[in-house]
């Protein structure tokens, strides 16, 4: 597909169906290995989840909910308690294999991560508690990463995903990078879906809407290209290039949810840099994380 001004940035509820507030799947074109749904649940809301023929993820965003699921290890109800909001922390997630069926009911906004697949995987609750968090980068390129649903972490088929949350003022998916050749040990194939949220940053009352800057662009697999300020709810389709920085706009934190799987046997996330950008990782040696980080619930304050 040729280059298309911002044809891969998807603003919220663009995508709804069935629903979901956004949903993606095969059905965009252009699109294979990876799925998203949002939405925003009341009581008494109920949805399904994806059937049989695919792997998911569900993340509590804002809010608790209850999923009640069947598959090859039976029937089960699993709650999770969630979270006040994706700037409060690491959250409790559930990872559902292929053979599994089930329905979702709660209060607040969540986010299923999904991949088709015909292979199966236990289904897995994962507790906040369970959730690795990295600090990455330093300085002005510090973040938070909860890392639930990555190798090492967790066993699923193709499906990886984590979370980003970037202090305002703070560049993140930095230096460029890109996850679109096979070349063992070095990098793998990848689409990747983000999903963000922006705020207003802790301690700051809200004075206009909260955005984030997000930017991707063309490598030797294909053209694509976005730039464009991002809010929450909006997506981000990456198929292939080079994508990044996603940048919190000073006064704001962003907030992404990645999605990624791939056609590759293994199931790595291997990333290759932009060569003209690499060397801005060797500026980080010497500096200190951003001592606003890690965000928590325990660090509250008004937004």
């Amino acid at each position: 597909m040729a280059a298309d001004h911002n044809h891969w940035l998807r603003r919220r509820g663009e995508l709804s169906r069935n629903g979901w507030e956004s949903f993606v799947d095969a059905s965009e074109p252009g699109w294979q290995h990876t799925g998203l749904r949002v939405a925003e649940l009341a009581a008494g809301d109920e949805l399904a989840l994806p059937g049989a023929g695919t792997e998911a993820m569900v993340v509590p965003l804002a809010g608790s909910f209850t999923v009640t699921h069947d598959g090859a290890q039976g029937a089960a109800t699993t709650e999770l308690t969630g979270r006040a909001s994706v700037f409060d922390g690491a959250t409790g997630v559930l990872y559902l294999g292929a053979s599994s069926t089930g329905t979702l009911t709660g209060r607040g906004r969540v986010a299923v991560a999904t991949s088709p697949t015909d292979e199966d995987r236990p289904s897995r609750y994962l507790a906040a508690s369970e959730t690795p968090v990295e600090l990455r980068g330093a300085g002005q390129s510090s973040r938070q990463v909860h890392n639930f649903g990555v190798p090492g972490a967790l066993d699923a088929v193709r499906l990886i995903v984590c979370e980003v949350v970037t202090p305002a003022g703070n560049w993140s998916s930095y230096p460029p990078h890109k996850h679109d050749e096979a070349i063992p040990g070095h990098e793998s194939r990848l689409e990747e879906i983000y999903y963000f949220e922006a705020a207003t940053e802790r301690g700051r009352e809200a004075a206009g809407e909260p955005f984030g800057l997000f930017s991707a662009y063309s490598s030797a697999a294909g053209e694509v290209e976005i730039d464009g300020l991002v809010h929450s709810g909006d997506i981000a389709l990456v198929p292939f290039g080079y994508h990044g920085p996603a940048v919190a706009a000073p006064g704001y934190d962003l907030y992404y949810l990645n999605v990624m799987a791939g056609p590759d046997p293994e199931r790595a996330w291997l990333i290759s840099d932009d060569p003209a950008h690499a060397w801005v990782r060797g500026t980080w040696a010497g500096q200190a994380v951003d001592p606003r980080l890690p965000y928590s619930s325990e660090k509250e304050g008004p937004r």
